[in-house]
């Protein structure tokens, strides 16, 4: 049976620290664990990745800029 992969909710979203691993960076995208760590490793993830030892990091602002994600209300 094929695997699905379980996207964030704009909330989920929004609650994320400011910087995840590369599983919930490609959660939040709808790429499988495995494609994103591949491209983490090619380096062709779609947002800057940070190497911090052995793991990778995706910074949460730029991911939420990639999905057009606003973290401030709108004031009318």
């Amino acid at each position: 049976m094929p695997r699905t992969i379980s996207s964030l909710s704009h909330g989920d979203l929004l609650a994320l620290p400011p910087a995840v691993d590369v599983q919930t960076a490609g959660r939040a995208l709808g790429i499988g664990r495995s494609t994103a760590y591949d491209l983490a490793q090619r380096g062709e993830f779609p947002v800057p990745v940070l190497r911090v030892g052995r793991s990778y990091r995706v910074p949460t602002a730029a991911l939420l800029d990639l999905l057009g994600v606003r973290r401030t209300p709108i004031v009318a």
